[in-house]
C-alpha cells in the first residue's frame, strides 16, 4: 500500500496522516482492510461528508468509479462541508486511471468500453503528476490510486511529491521487496490461517474451525437444486 523505503513510512495510516505525512495509497489495500472489518465504506457521493459530517470519520474522500479530476472536485466538496460545520478529518482521494469525462453517475462501469476495452482512456505519467500536485494543494494527504493504476502511476505520485515527503524508496528497499510471484512469504503465497476471520456477506467469511458435516449437506443441497432449475 503506502511506499515504503523510508524511516517515516513506519506506523499505522492514521498516526502517519496525524504527523503531517503524505501517504501513498492502493485501492485494493482499502478494499481489503473493508473486507476484514477494519474500515468502514460509506456512500460515494459528497453528500456523505456534506451532510453528515458528524458521523465522526478519521478519513473522508472518494474510491474508483471516475477519473482524477471527478474525484479531486468532489473531495472539494466534501473538504467545504467539513469546514462549513467546523470539523476536521483527513482527505483521501484514490481515482481510476482513465480519464471519464463523459461517464454517467455509476462512473466508468457505464461507459461502452468497460471493461476490455478501456486502454486508450488511461491517464499518463504526466497527467498523474498534475493530480498528486492539485490533491496535495487541496489539502488531500492520502493520495494514491485505484483501478487501472500501474506501478509506474504510483510512481509518479512519488516523484511528484517527493520534495515535500523528504524521500524516495531507497534502493535497498527494492532490493528486498518480495514480489508476487509465486515465492515462498510472497503475497501470492501468503497463508489465509494468518488473516483471521474475513468480514463480509456471510456466503464470503471465513472462519477457523473445519466444515461440519451438515455444512456440507446444505451446500450440496443448495448445489442439487441449482441443477434441477438449469435443467
Amino acid at each position: 500500500m503506502p511506499c515504503g523505503g523510508g524511516e517515516r513510512a513506519h506506523g499505522g495510516i492514521l498516526e502517519r496522516l496525524d504527523a503531517g505525512e503524505i501517504v501513498i495509497g492502493d485501492g485494493g489495500f482499502v478494499i481489503a482492510l473493508e473486507k476484514r472489518g477494519y474500515v468502514k465504506a460509506g456512500p460515494w457521493t459528497p453528500e456523505a461528508a456534506v451532510e453528515h459530517p458528524e458521523a465522526g470519520a478519521s478519513i473522508v474522500g472518494v474510491n474508483c468509479h471516475f477519473d482524477p479530476e471527478t474525484c479531486l472536485r468532489t473531495v472539494k466538496l466534501m473538504k467545504e462541508g467539513l469546514e462549513a460545520a467546523q470539523l476536521k478529518a483527513h482527505l483521501m482521494s484514490q481515482p481510476l486511471a482513465f480519464h471519464t469525462p463523459d461517464c454517467g453517475k455509476q462512473g466508468f462501469i457505464d461507459l461502452p468500453e468497460f471493461p476490455f476495452a478501456l486502454e486508450p482512456r488511461i491517464v499518463t505519467r504526466w497527467d498523474v503528476q498534475k493530480y498528486a500536485r492539485e490533491a496535495y494543494n487541496l489539502g488531500i494527504r492520502y493520495i494514491g490510486g485505484c483501478c487501472g493504476f500501474e506501478p509506474y502511476h504510483i510512481r509518479a505520485i512519488a516523484e511528484e511529491l517527493a520534495p515535500e515527503r523528504g524521500f524516495l524508496a531507497r534502493k535497498e528497499y527494492w532490493e528486498n521487496l518480495m514480489p508476487a510471484s509465486g515465492r515462498p512469504y510472497c503475497p501470492s503465497m501468503s497463508k489465509p490461517d494468518n488473516w483471521g476471520v474475513t468480514k463480509g456477506a456471510a456466503d464470503l467469511m471465513q472462519q477457523k474451525e473445519a466444515t461440519t458435516e451438515q455444512q456440507l449437506k446444505e451446500l450440496f443441497k443448495k448445489q442439487k437444486f441449482k441443477s434441477n432449475i438449469v435443467a
